[in-house]
């Protein structure tokens, strides 16, 4: 294929707090040349997504990696007591979507998805389960709706349709972004299981762990699948070990920069140059 149709697109997996790692390796990667034609993200990449498609830049990184490093769960996830009582009567979801929809209005640079500066892409997930990319409209609805994890937000109307977290149906959109036109992806994972010798301890840990394999044996079919139709895959490295919860937002930190120096030493090593292999997903222990 001729090198002017080349389209690159950043596909960032959903993954709650977890998503912090993604700015790290956007750091590393902003440091080189590569910079995307177009972004697709589910869940917490959604957001990530949508930041970078307002300001493709390292400048526009760098005000990611400021507002990461703002944000407590307090922001994104307010629980009370009244809301907790709440429940007794309303019991369809946790927390209100105000404090995460006040955080996307005060940062966002733009009103609709159109308006972004690189095509921007968010996934979500109608209520029979079907993966639904939202190109045009209103950013922070799209956003929302890729963001509302059952039980935890309201689920969200956008044209008519209630939607909800994208990471449901398209955890890691990969194969949506070459249905797009993409010849190049670049994966942003968040977190995966590590290679453990025993069960993980306690129910919530058991849970996750589950979670997260199904999510890697997914995105290890999509990868294969798009190296046989001949795209070029590349695949960030996940950190292992990898112990925080989606929902804690204390580590924010430390993950960015472990993301950085693991994704900078991929770089240095060639990670650009070669096609993802799916075993990758056993994760980099940086």
């Amino acid at each position: 294929m001729d090198a002017t149709a080349q389209r690159t697109a950043f596909v960032f997996a959903g993954g709650g707090s977890l998503g912090a790692v993604q700015v790290g390796m956007l750091r590393a990667l902003f440091a080189t040349e590569l910079r995307p034609d177009f972004v697709v993200g589910s869940s917490v990449g959604a957001i990530n997504a949508a930041y970078l498609a307002g300001n493709p830049t390292p400048d526009g990184v760098a005000d990611l990696e400021a507002l990461w490093r703002s944000v407590r769960r307090r922001d994104v996830f307010p629980l009370s007591f009244t809301r907790l009582a709440g429940l007794f009567f309303h019991p369809d979801y946790v927390v209100e979507s105000n404090g995460l929809r006040a955080l996307i209005e005060r940062h966002l640079p733009y009103a609709s998805l159109e308006d972004a500066r690189i095509p921007a892409h968010v996934m979500a997930t109608d209520q029979q389960g079907v993966s639904i990319a939202l190109s045009h409209g209103p950013a922070v609805e799209a956003i929302l709706a890729s963001t509302a994890i059952p039980g935890i937000y309201p689920p969200v109307q956008v044209d008519g349709h209630w939607l909800m977290d994208g990471a449901i149906s398209a955890d890691t959109p990969i194969l949506h972004a070459i249905e797009l036109g993409a010849t190049r992806v670049v994966v942003f994972p968040t977190g995966y299981a590590c290679a453990l010798k025993a069960p993980p301890r306690g129910i919530v840990a058991k849970a996750l762990h589950a979670i997260t394999l199904m999510i890697a044996w997914r995105l290890m079919r999509d990868i294969d699948a798009a190296l046989a139709a001949g795209v070029r895959v590349h695949l960030a490295p996940a950190l292992c070990p990898l112990v925080v919860s989606p929902y804690d937002f204390s580590a924010t930190s430390e993950l960015i920069e472990r993301a950085a120096r693991s994704t900078r030493h991929w770089i240095e090593r060639g990670g650009l140059e070669r096609q993802a292999d799916p075993q990758e997903l056993a994760a980099h222990g940086h």
